[in-house]
C-alpha cells in the first residue's frame, strides 16, 4: 500500500516550475508626505508588468491626483489629510499583494498590504495605525497561505517528506516537527532577534530538498527514514527563515505585530495542510491502479533534479 502513494506525488512534483521558490506578486507603492495635505506617490517595486498597468489606486474621499498629467504623481488630499479608505483595484490577478510604505513627515513610517482578500485600508492622517486586530488577522492569513503556495521550493521539501514518510501515523509527527521548527525562526527573526542573509538561506533550503529527496530513494534504513521527525524539524529552521524573508518584503504593523506574525505563520500551516490533503486525495484516488508504484523513482529523481539546479544558481550566486 505503502508504494501505491508515488504516482500521486509525481504529478505534483512536475507542476512545480524550475524557478526560485518565495516568487509571490507583489507590487510596492510609496507614499511620502511633504506637507500637511501633500503626498508623492509612485509605484516603486514590482514583477514582470508596471504595476501602474494592472494596478489603480482608489483615493480617500477629499484626495485627488488632479487633471494635470505632469502632476499625476502630486496627491492633494484638503484640510482633513490622508484620512479615510484606500483601495487598489486588481489585486488578485496578477499580483497577489499591493504593498503601501507611507512615509509621514515626522519621520515615522507605516507599511500596508493590500490582498484580494482585503483590498482596502483605513488611514487616519497620521502615522497612528488603528486597524483593527480583525482585519490585520484576515490580511496576514491569506498573505501566508497565498506564500506557502507559491513558495516552490518550500512544496518540493513537503512532497520529498511525504516520499520518505508516507501517509502513516509518522506523517503527523514529521509535519509537526517541520512546523514547529519553522514557526520558531520565523518569529525569531520577524522579531529581529536572528539575521542571515538571504542567499545562504536560500540555498540551505535548496539542498535540503536533493538530501531528502535522496534519503527517499534508499531502500536501506537510513537515519534519516528511521527519524524523519529530526531531519524535518532540523531543516524547518532554514526554511523558516525563508518564511521570515517574505515577511520582511510585506512588512508588519508595529501595533499588531504579534497578530500579525501568528496570523501569517497561521495562513502557512493552513496551505501546507492543503497540500497535503490534496495529495492524500490523489493517493486515494490512484492507489488501484496497477502501475502507480513504478512512478516512485522518477519523482524523487524530478524532485531532486529541480532542487539541484535552483542550488547550483543559488550557491553561485552567493560566491559571485
Amino acid at each position: 500500500m505503502k508504494a501505491r502513494l508515488r504516482l500521486a506525488l509525481f504529478g505534483l512534483a512536475l507542476l512545480a516550475p524550475a524557478a526560485s521558490g518565495h516568487e509571490m506578486s507583489m507590487a510596492e507603492m510609496e507614499m511620502r508626505q511633504i506637507s500637511g495635505s501633500d503626498f508623492l506617490w509612485q509605484w516603486t517595486a514590482s514583477g514582470a508588468k508596471p504595476a501602474a498597468q494592472e494596478l489603480t489606486p482608489v483615493w480617500p474621499e477629499g484626495c485627488s491626483t488632479g487633471n494635470d498629467p505632469e502632476s499625476n504623481n502630486l496627491l492633494r488630499c484638503g484640510e482633513k489629510g490622508l484620512t479615510g479608505t484606500i483601495k487598489v483595484e486588481g489585486v488578485g490577478k496578477r499580483y497577489s499583494a499591493a504593498i503601501v510604505r507611507v512615509y509621514w513627515l515626522d519621520g515615522q513610517t507605516r507599511v500596508y498590504t493590500m490582498t484580494s482578500g482585503q483590498p482596502t485600508v483605513r488611514l487616519y492622517g497620521s502615522a497612528d495605525d488603528r486597524r483593527g486586530m480583525g482585519e490585520i488577522a484576515q490580511a496576514y492569513t491569506v498573505l501566508g497561505v497565498e506564500h506557502i503556495l507559491s513558495g516552490y521550493d518550500h512544496l518540493l521539501f513537503v512532497f520529498a517528506l511525504l516520499f520518505l514518510v508516507g501517509f502513516n501515523r509518522r506523517l503527523v509527527w514529521t509535519i509537526t516537527a517541520f512546523t514547529a521548527a519553522h514557526s520558531v525562526t520565523l518569529a525569531l527573526a520577524a522579531l529581529g532577534l536572528l539575521a542571515l542573509r538571504s542567499p545562504p538561506v536560500e540555498a540551505t533550503i535548496a539542498l535540503s530538498i536533493v538530501l531528502v529527496a535522496g534519503e527517499a530513494l534508499h531502500k536501506q534504513a537510513t537515519l534519516s527514514r528511521r527519524w524523519p521527525a529530526v531531519v524535518a524539524f532540523i531543516f524547518g529552521l532554514v526554511h523558516g527563515l525563508g518564511f521570515a524573508g517574505a515577511l520582511k518584503d510585506i512588512g508588519l504593523p508595529q501595533n499588531h505585530l504579534p497578530v500579525a506574525l501568528l496570523t501569517f505563520n497561521a495562513g502557512v500551516e493552513l496551505g501546507q495542510l492543503l497540500v497535503v490533503s490534496v495529495a492524500y486525495l490523489i493517493y486515494r484516488a490512484l492507489a488501484g491502479w496497477p502501475r502507480f508504484a513504478i512512478a516512485r523513482a522518477p519523482a524523487l529523481y524530478a524532485i531532486g533534479g529541480v532542487a539541484a539546479y535552483w542550488s547550483i544558481g543559488r550557491i553561485v550566486s552567493i560566491l559571485a
